[in-house]
């Protein structure tokens, strides 16, 4: 859908600009998570991992308002928004003098500054403020609180997650693995088709990207291509191999899938990497009868095959269901789980540190209903069991990227200064029905880096301080400052971790 992007608010912003007092010509406000209280993480730490602003800013602040604002016909834009207020409000209730304003201006009159994008950002520290650089717009910086809040808590909260699971396979991979070259592809996005729709998938989906290259989100990859690299660094964004679904398995009937498997690891993928879901009928007769009749093939392909069980409890198919000290090798399948299976019919090594590797040309990818804390329980039984965390992939999808909402960091954008017939005014809200989380700051803010390295919030500050800090100009006038690059904002992250 095509929109006025002046009309893309919540119903009651239309009337708070004659309900300010007379005399306002300055608002100042900020957007901040405000707790983590709904968030889950076994390595929970207090902090989001700030990340979206720059594309937000982009396709809505600067390539939206142009396409669909300030370059169609003035009197167009004030008649769409002038017919929309009569029949929502009554006629004549709102005035659309001040959108004509905003279209003779040409640009819109805003300074939002904003701390760097990948950083790790302690509850109750703001990630940006935003205010007017005319007077005659005040009104507008509040105007846009709801779709600024609505396109950008999600990719922070997405980019946090990842975050987290890259942290969940590091630690493991620092105890069982000789290297960590595996880590960039261990958690693949599987969110696309359970998201809110194609630019949610896109946009939200960019933040997996902080910390994986692993997708198969192709929009993800056209939305970091579009608003975060220049032609000259669009590489190496994300990548996926190919891999069946249970449509392609079907039609080779139940009484041939051994044939289709064999027809797919030598003939339509006859080397390089290839994921078979293997669960459409037997999954335990595919990883033991098939694998088997399977193994000198497999084992002659340039390339791995990847096994994909797709129903279950993950923890337990992978990981088996019997006692972690039980190594009977009376166990059934299920007993031993899917890593222990396929280093009984392929093998593997067993690196320095003691743990085992499967051998190269198998592999196993799980993608059902993974969570960050069953991800770390399932490299927890693993390395138990004395496997690497390398031998699984997880599938990461809408289970763990579409389960959260704006409260899940508590994100809220607040104004806390203003000016009013030339007095600053410094304001905040302190509800005595609440329990301290909708307190806001007061005043002018800055951020600052403590002496332990922490992003810390001052407020109250002098117009001389606001300047200063860690929040930078992002966008001014109609115009990006401070563009960086998906790269540069992954490295900010990865150093931090």
């Amino acid at each position: 859908m095509k929109m006025n992007p002046v009309l893309a608010i919540d119903g009651y912003k239309v009337s708070h600009r004659e309900q300010y007092p007379q005399g306002t010509t300055k608002i100042y406000s900020n957007l901040t998570p405000r707790s983590d209280h709904h968030f889950s993480s076994p390595l929970a730490d207090g902090k989001l991992v700030f990340f979206g602003l720059q594309g937000v800013l982009r396709w809505l602040l600067v390539d939206m308002f142009n396409d669909s604002f300030f370059n169609r016909p003035q009197q167009e834009v004030v008649e769409e928004y002038q017919r929309l207020m009569d029949s929502y409000l009554g006629p004549g209730m709102v005035s659309a003098e001040h959108i004509r304003a905003l279209h003779e201006l040409g640009y819109l009159p805003l300074h939002i500054k904003a701390l760097d994008e990948g950083s790790k950002v302690p509850m109750q520290v703001p990630v940006l403020t935003i205010t007017n650089t005319h007077d005659a717009f005040f009104w507008l910086v509040n105007y846009l609180e709801t779709v600024l809040c609505s396109e950008l808590w999600k990719s922070s909260t997405n980019a946090t997650i990842a975050h987290h699971y890259r942290r969940i396979c590091e630690r493991w991979a620092q105890q069982t693995c000789m290297d960590t070259a595996h880590l960039d592809f261990q958690c693949h996005d599987f969110s696309f088709r359970g998201m809110s729709g194609l630019h949610d998938a896109a946009q939200a989906g960019c933040g997996h990207l902080l910390s994986f290259k692993g997708t198969d989100s192709i929009p993800s990859l056209l939305y970091a291509r579009e608003y975060y690299m220049s032609d000259s660094d669009s590489r190496d964004i994300g990548a996926s191999i190919p891999a069946t679904e249970h449509s392609v398995m079907c039609m080779g009937q139940q009484d041939t899938e051994l044939e289709t498997f064999r027809r797919l690891i030598t003939q339509v993928h006859p080397q390089g990497f290839v994921s078979i879901v293997s669960d459409t009928w037997d999954y335990w007769q595919v990883l033991t009868r098939y694998a088997r009749e399977l193994k000198p093939l497999i084992l002659a392909r340039q390339g791995r095959v990847v096994f994909r069980p797709d129903s279950g409890d993950p923890v337990e198919i992978l990981c088996g269901t019997s006692a972690l000290d039980d190594t009977s090798p009376a166990r059934s399948p299920q007993e031993k789980g899917s890593v222990e299976v396929l280093w009984e019919i392929f093998g593997g090594t067993v690196n320095e540190k003691g743990y085992k590797v499967l051998d190269p040309h198998v592999g196993l990818i799980y993608g059902d209903s993974i969570t960050l804390e069953r991800a770390d329980e399932i490299l927890r039984r693993l390395a138990a069991r004395g496997f690497a965390s390398s031998n699984v992939v997880f599938g990461v999808g809408s289970f763990t990227y579409q389960y959260n909402t704006r409260d899940t960091f508590g994100f809220a954008m607040k104004a806390t200064w203003g000016v009013v017939n030339g007095e600053p005014r410094t304001i905040a809200k302190a509800p005595k029905t609440d329990n301290g989380l909708k307190r806001s700051a007061r005043g002018l803010l800055r951020v600052i880096r403590n002496t332990h390295g922490e992003l810390q919030l001052l407020d109250g500050q002098t117009s001389e301080q606001e300047q200063q800090g860690e929040l930078k100009t992002r966008f001014l006038d109609g115009t990006l400052h401070n563009v960086e690059s998906l790269a540069a904002i992954r490295q900010r992250l990865a150093d931090q971790r």
